[in-house]
């Protein structure tokens, strides 16, 4: 189980995954724009932290809670919204790389701990969204930990293991949906187990009983959300992402193998051939510790056929919790390979071999995010389409300067989940000189309030590329202030002003 007998070159090891960890999630983590979605959970975070009463904000769209109130504390210490939430994956992040030692560890032995930290350290697809104001890396660490002490529950089936795996179930529950398949992946965990025992019944009642105590805490933790009315939204949200089983049972197959192969796409382009061949090669390289391969396999290979077979609207961010055990797998291998190397120059060659396609990915996506050779569905959302927020931080920056001259008003075409009606409430919401609101749905013809205001002080309307709403206000009496493109992409984002 645990130890802690910690030589030198470990604390020095240690010391480098930790600086080399925080220079690659740290360095450069505010160029990249504010995405729609960031811009939400943010906003939701800012109303949570002053008012208790919208504690469950994030439930009125159908999102569970965790992200949102462990942002609004680091909110009290860290003055940039968007950054703050940027740091809760930072965190998250740093939790699941220590997850994923013990992890490696408690499987194949110490060493491939350690490069299995490494990996996640420099796997392209970590790297994105530990930088990010997301859910995502949260669920990564609910993922990685709720594996961990799954693996340890069916090996040692201590009460004490119970309730932290049901601790942990239970946080990953409240992150997200997909915390849910933790609780149903439990069952493989018994690949684990000792069946040549000669009480093996007996033990394997225990564990069914120290198992149903953990996924107890989960639904427990799960059920504090019926302190809010808008629990039932999730279930509605959830049915836009993933048919429900009344829906597939229609066309079972339909969208399977496209759903498969974009999502194989997606796996592909950010894991690298080379770090696929690792991860392929551990079931070869070394004929032991086969049922420990086949539970972190299990945990990559049926929630991807699941998601596969139910996905409606997929996102390669959906994916990303799967590939964590691919990654001990991968450190596995390069474990075997690197033993059998008599020179050290031998073992560096081959290292760099097999991370050079990595630490390439990894420097584009810090210095040049637009261009970086990720999935398109990731480079068009974050910086390149129309969710992105380029452009964003000039206005905003703009809008402040004018208010210092007197009161001013901007409207924002759209409300709900509309990037420049967030970015203002959430950068500009304390402003006394700016009034602020958002229009919905847009007129062909300005609203006569905004005429009104035009009268007495500057009219702003901030569009981010929406190209519904940009059609309707071309008869319009605006005039173009500012126009910033978003990354490399035809998308824009725009500051005009009523001209009366």
């Amino acid at each position: 189980m645990l130890s802690f007998k910690i030589k030198k070159h470990e604390i020095l090891l240690g010391i480098s995954a930790v600086v080399l960890y925080l220079v690659t999630r740290l360095y450069n983590i505010m160029s990249l724009p504010l995405f729609t979605d960031e811009a939400i959970y943010t906003r939701w975070s800012q109303i949570a932290r002053f008012d208790p009463n919208w504690r469950f904000i994030s439930l009125t769209d159908g999102k569970q809670p965790l992200f949102v109130w462990i942002d609004m504390m680091f909110m009290r210490v860290i003055s940039d919204p968007l950054l703050s939430g940027r740091i809760v994956s930072v965190f998250a992040g740093f939790l699941t790389m220590i997850g994923l030692y013990f992890l490696g560890k408690e499987l194949f032995g110490k060493r491939v701990g350690i490069i299995t930290v490494f990996l996640y350290i420099l796997f392209p697809f970590s790297l994105v969204y530990d930088r990010m104001a997301l859910y995502d890396s949260l669920v990564v660490t609910g993922a990685v930990w709720s594996l961990f002490f799954e693996i340890l529950l069916v090996k040692y089936k201590r009460l004490d293991l119970s309730l932290i795996l049901g601790m942990i179930l239970g946080a990953s529950v409240l992150t997200k949906t997909s915390g849910f398949l933790f609780i149903y992946l439990l069952p493989f965990s018994l690949l684990l187990f000792n069946f040549k025992s000669k009480n093996r019944k007996d033990l394997l009642i225990k564990w069914g009983i120290l198992a149903a105590i953990s996924v107890g805490f989960a639904y427990l933790y799960y059920s504090v959300q019926r302190l809010s009315p808008y629990l039932h939204i999730v279930d509605e949200k959830n049915a836009i992402f993933v048919y429900p089983f009344s829906e597939w049972i229609i066309h079972p197959l339909r969208f399977f193998w496209g759903n498969l192969k974009g999502m194989w796409d997606w796996v592909l382009t950010y894991t690298t051939w080379p770090i696929l061949i690792l991860i392929l090669s551990s079931f070869f390289i070394k004929i032991k510790f086969t049922r420990e391969k086949l539970i972190l396999f299990s945990w990559f290979i049926f929630p991807f056929i699941a998601l596969a077979l139910f996905g409606n609207i997929l996102y390669p961010r959906f994916v990303l919790f799967m590939t964590m055990p691919l990654l001990v797998l991968a450190a596995f291998s390069m474990n075997e390979i690197l033993k059998r190397l008599k020179r050290n120059y031998y073992k560096v060659f081959v290292v760099g071999v097999f991370i050079g396609a990595l630490v390439y990915l990894d420097y584009s996506i810090i210095n040049n995010f637009a261009r970086a050779r990720i999935p398109y569905l990731d480079s068009e959302q974050y910086v390149n389409g129309w969710p992105a927020g380029g452009g964003t931080n000039e206005i905003i920056e703009y809008l402040r300067k004018e208010s210092k001259k007197g009161k001013i008003y901007v409207a924002s075409l759209g409300t709900f989940g509309s990037l420049p009606t967030y970015a203002v409430e959430i950068y500009l919401g304390d402003n006394k000189n700016i009034g602020k609101g958002g229009i919905y749905p847009v007129p062909s013809e300005m609203p006569k309030d905004l005429l009104e205001k035009a009268k007495t002080m500057p009219v702003y309307i901030f569009v981010s590329n929406q190209e519904e709403f940009e059609k309707q206000i071309t008869t319009w009496p605006i005039k173009e202030l500012l126009k910033y493109q978003k990354g490399i992409g035809k998308s824009y984002a725009y500051l005009y002003e009523v001209k009366i």
